[in-house]
């Protein structure tokens, strides 16, 4: 008998004797209990990285449903006249009598971290407020409610900041542009302000920025930093910094340059502190950035259009109008437009010793930008003139640059000889020389004199500021 014809048998055997299931079941073996298997340790069921992502958000939707709780039982029990001081030493209580009326919020909330964070809202900026406290702390930037970086070291990193939704972000940009005159909405999405500690602020708002509102703050230190804390950086050396000092004593027209977060305005505020306390000082910056210690500083700021597009004030205005005001020192905070052309004149007619700084990659790229910026003025002036008025203008060009480690380097001190036809001559009085990189990705490399005495050295021993000539040379060739 076939495979096919036995199968085709019990078929037909099961549909003629209904017991005939009943019997292949009672003559299959009965299977013992594994005693053994049930002392075996069951099995952790693994948790999923979304299972985990969950659990976050809902303790993370508990902790915001808290703090809007509180934050409406603020509300209602504030008066008009009350502090918010006041309110302060009274959260904590209004917190624990929430938790207990609310069985959601039990063992699930950390209850300080709460009222901490409505303390930072209501006296400070909201979430970022303990990341701008932090002295470590060099940079926040605020991508969208769920998405804020800080520098810290010169290396950008993720935190664990998050806002409760863009109305939210709103909130501590109109706080923070609010105090000095300037507004943000949709006529006007983008805005440059600064923080009482004079940190630099950007922000700009949908529908411009398509992530939610973004802020960018750079913060600067509550104490200046002084040359000697470059020195210490390892952002110039100790002669480097005895020439910039002699230079800036001896009215030299310095320009700083480098590229974004170089650490130019660090450096310019650097160059202001060696100005003698007897000069009259005026600083010009779109936002007040600079840290002077000199008593007799006149400090202005430009201003942007009104709703209607009328009352700006431009930086050129500004240098325009300096020049009435019978200074010893003009200072800017950064050339970017047309109030480069009123810049060299200024410096080309008695007021030595002026600072300022732009965006350039080298010093000669400085000089090219410095053309461009000049033609923007209107004034239809041949390109050799522009080069006298530069070559005149400009003693001294500091190159400052932010190196892939994120630390900053002043790479080139570069003077401006003058002008040789058609082309204007600089010459390299200190560079940086990169010798390679170590097992961590700190670039090694060494800041040394290039040999050359500048042209202007009389100029200095005129001043009365004696440099020796062993700064200018290669410690291996000193004698």
């Amino acid at each position: 008998m076939s495979l096919l014809e036995k199968v085709q048998a019990k078929s037909q055997e099961k549909k003629e004797n209904p017991d005939f299931q009943t019997r292949v079941e009672e003559e299959k073996p009965i299977q013992k209990p594994d005693l053994i298997s049930s002392f075996r340790p069951k099995k952790k069921v693994v948790e999923t990285e979304s299972d985990r992502d969950k659990k976050q958000d809902q303790k993370f939707n508990k902790h915001l449903e808290l703090k809007n709780r509180l934050h409406k039982k603020i509300l209602e029990e504030m008066n008009e006249n009350d502090d918010v001081e006041q309110i302060i030493p009274n959260l904590d209580t209004m917190a624990i009598e929430i938790i207990k009326n609310d069985e959601m919020f039990r063992g699930a909330i950390d209850r300080k971290k709460v009222v901490e964070e409505l303390v930072h809202d209501l006296t400070g900026f909201g979430p970022i407020n303990p990341l701008l406290m932090d002295p470590e702390v060099t940079e926040v930037m605020v991508n969208g409610p769920d998405m804020v970086y800080i520098e810290r070291k010169g290396k950008l990193m993720l935190t664990g900041v998050r806002f409760r939704d863009n109305d939210h972000i709103m909130n501590v940009i109109e706080k923070i542009v609010a105090p000095i005159g300037r507004r943000v909405d949709e006529s006007s999405p983008m805005v440059d302000a600064r923080l009482p500690d004079g940190s630099r602020v950007n922000a700009i708002i949908p529908p411009l920025a398509l992530n939610g509102p973004t802020i960018t703050i750079r913060k600067f230190s509550k104490d200046p930093f002084t040359i000697d804390n470059l020195v210490s950086f390892g952002t110039l050396t100790q002669e480097m910094a005895t020439f910039i000092e002699a230079c800036v004593k001896a009215r030299l027209n310095i320009f700083v340059s480098g590229g974004t977060g170089s650490g130019k305005t660090t450096t310019l505020n650097v160059l202001s502190s060696f100005i003698f306390n007897d000069e009259r000082i005026v600083t010009i910056e779109d936002a007040a950035e600079l840290q002077l210690g000199q008593p007799h500083v006149i400090s202005l700021e430009s201003r942007p259009p009104n709703i209607e597009g009328k009352g700006a004030i431009t930086i050129r205005d500004l240098v325009r109008n300096s020049l009435r005001m019978r200074p010893d020192r003009i200072v800017i905070g950064e050339v970017r437009g047309a109030e480069a052309l009123d810049m060299l004149q200024a410096m080309n007619t008695g007021h030595d010793g002026s600072l300022a700084t732009g965006h350039s990659n080298s010093p000669r790229d400085m000089i090219s930008r410095l053309e461009t910026m000049v033609l923007l003025a209107g004034v239809e002036l041949p390109v050799k003139a522009i080069r006298e008025q530069i070559a005149g203008a400009i003693d001294l060009i500091i190159q400052q640059s932010r190196l892939k480690d994120g630390t900053r380097k002043i790479t080139k001190i570069t003077e401006v000889q003058g002008l040789e036809g058609d082309v204007i001559v600089l010459q390299d009085i200190f560079e940086y020389q990169q010798e390679g990189v170590d097992a961590e990705g700190k670039i090694m490399g060494r800041l040394v004199p290039t040999g050359v005495r500048p042209k202007f050295y009389e100029r200095l021993e005129q001043s009365g500021l004696d440099i020796p000539p062993s700064v200018f040379l290669p410690k291996e060739e000193w004698v």
